[in-house]
């Protein structure tokens, strides 16, 4: 049966974009057959510099966003990346069938590294542990934005090597956009996505924002002159940026409109009430920390057989002593 595994990292605050764009997609999926891995990728948050308390808090805030927003873990495993030792070992199995130049065209790896400043290692490298993290829980589909479809590739084509290499191994995976997944904009620059790494949070609404923030938020979201509510990316990408909001987040297409403040002012109603009970469940379980370590646990318990089965199949095909 077809397995889904979608990645979080750990860094910022979950916004707006990833609920519409992967956590509901992810919620959705729990009612097809197959199953769903949600992992946090707290290793991958290691390749730029770090705090490690914020890290370790960053982790646990996602687990219980991704509970709050309605992950089942009697239907999807939820995982942290690190607690399973086959990630890490699968990582450099894959790095030994991985060229230099693959690696160093990647074009996050480019961009971050061509900032200046000392680069880690880990930052060359991360795409394979991606790579391992997909082929690890033999993952058959891979939710994947514009940004990630050349790490995603660079998967399909290790483990297509691998498996001609030394035997088939590895499922070869497939990268899929969910047709309910959302692309949201910045709202302050709305040519751009919605990211936690923006240099500035005016344009991101956060998951756990209370409803005055939301409203300032989107009170001062850039929109035009035009003076006209349309569909219109090319010419009008705030006022259109702000229509698909409101559709995702109401499931209903908008109504007309004749000012901005007025679709404003629906927006911001609607994705008030969106986030409402996700603030509310998230408060709840954040007074139980012990209960979403319990979740992480179970779910590593349940990956753990399949995940180490990988590996022994990866070691063998090697040469390795088992």
């Amino acid at each position: 049966m077809t397995k889904r595994l979608t990645g979080f990292q750990p860094t910022g605050n979950l916004h707006l974009g990833n609920l519409l764009g992967a956590m509901r997609p992810l919620v959705a999926a729990q009612e097809e057959p197959g199953g769903s891995i949600a992992m946090i990728a707290d290793l991958h948050a290691m390749t730029m510099e770090h705090e490690p308390a914020a890290l370790r808090k960053g982790t646990l805030d996602v687990a219980t966003l991704l509970l709050a927003a309605g992950v089942d873990p009697g239907r999807t495993e939820l995982i942290a990346q690190s607690q399973i030792p086959e990630h890490t070992e699968l990582h450099y199995l894959l790095e030994c069938t991985t060229a230099y130049g693959e690696a160093a065209r990647m074009i996050q790896f480019k961009e971050k590294s061509a900032r200046g400043g000392p680069v880690r290692l880990s930052l060359l490298t991360y795409p394979v542990l991606m790579a391992a993290d997909i082929l690890v829980h033999n993952a058959h589909e891979v939710p994947v934005g514009d940004d990630q479809n050349q790490h995603l590739e660079l998967t399909r084509a290790l483990a297509t090597r691998f498996n001609a290499r030394y035997g088939e191994t590895f499922v070869v995976p497939e990268g899929v956009r969910p047709e309910s997944a959302a692309r949201i904009m910045d709202l302050a620059d709305p040519v751009r996505k919605m990211s936690k790494s923006s240099a500035t949070a005016a344009g991101r609404i956060g998951l756990l924002d209370p409803p005055e923030v939301i409203r300032r938020t989107i009170s001062r979201a850039v929109t035009d002159t035009v003076g006209i509510v349309r569909h219109d990316p090319e010419n009008q990408p705030g006022v259109t940026n702000l229509l698909a909001i409101l559709a995702e987040s109401t499931g209903e297409r908008p109504g007309a409109y004749t000012s901005y403040g007025a679709l404003k002012r629906d927006v911001t109603e609607a994705v008030d009430a969106l986030l409402a009970p996700i603030r509310k469940r998230y408060a709840e379980l954040a007074d139980d920390p012990g209960y979403v370590r319990e979740i992480l646990a179970e779910g590593k318990a349940k990956v753990r057989p399949a995940a180490l089965a990988t590996v022994r199949r990866a070691r063998a095909a090697l040469g390795l002593l088992d």
